[in-house]
């Protein structure tokens, strides 16, 4: 999966001598939680819906119609947005994007091709692959295997056992425990099975005859 087939393409940008409260307008009309601050076609910064409520509210606060007024009229972008924000390449993998945006603990990147702003990705994007991988917005069952390690046929031997069981395999999902880097192919794993099929009773006492330990599971409601 790339980057730019998920991203919010086409981006809105503002420069740095924009209005913080112009900024922040756009921010709440566009329902968007960050902007990029170009100049020329530089990226120079971001600007974050948190940052504009954040010097709202220092405004709001001293309840002085000066710092209202000063907020309105003269603080500007370039005065507190995030500078040299993380980035990602358009053509990156959204495994990398998601490791980017946990490394550097942000949900908004700025995505980029050739030194230009092409798009963004936010916390929304990573939300929605995620469920898309889940079956959020589909009727599947599922069952998670206690963490395990996995050798060669492991995920084939699951898939046989769950099919054999009644079920229909959608999807098998290897997690690292914890979400860290595994150390090497034999680290222990969560495996998550997502499959079509009510009588998940069946499928969980199939797998447990063949030796896996089932944590949890989910019925489909319809």
């Amino acid at each position: 999966m790339i980057v730019r087939n998920w991203m919010q393409p086409n981006p809105v940008v503002i420069n740095g001598d924009t209005l913080l409260s112009e900024a922040k307008r756009i921010l709440s009309e566009t329902n968007l939680h960050a902007l990029p601050v170009v100049e020329g076609e530089r990226l120079r910064g971001l600007i974050t819906r948190a940052n504009c409520l954040r010097a709202a509210h220092c405004a709001l606060r001293t309840q002085s119609t000066d710092e209202l007024d000063f907020f309105t009229n003269r603080v500007k972008v370039r005065d507190v947005m995030v500078r040299n924000p993380a980035t990602i390449d358009a053509d990156d993998t959204m495994e990398h994007c998601l490791q980017v945006g946990q490394q550097n603990g942000v949900g908004q990147l700025p995505v980029m091709d050739r030194g230009r702003v092409v798009g963004m990705i936010s916390a929304i994007e990573m939300f929605s692959l995620a469920a898309h991988f889940l079956g959020a917005w589909e009727q599947r069952s599922g069952v998670t295997i206690a963490p395990m390690a996995l050798r060669r046929g492991t995920i084939g031997e699951i898939t046989d056992v769950v099919e054999e069981a009644g079920a229909e395999v959608l999807a098998v999902y290897p997690i690292s425990i914890n979400g860290q880097k595994p150390e090497h192919d034999h680290s222990l794993k969560k495996i998550i099975v997502r499959f079509h099929g009510r009588d998940v009773d069946s499928v969980i006492a199939a797998l447990r005859t063949k030796g896996y330990e089932v944590i949890e599971s989910v019925t489909a409601t319809h």
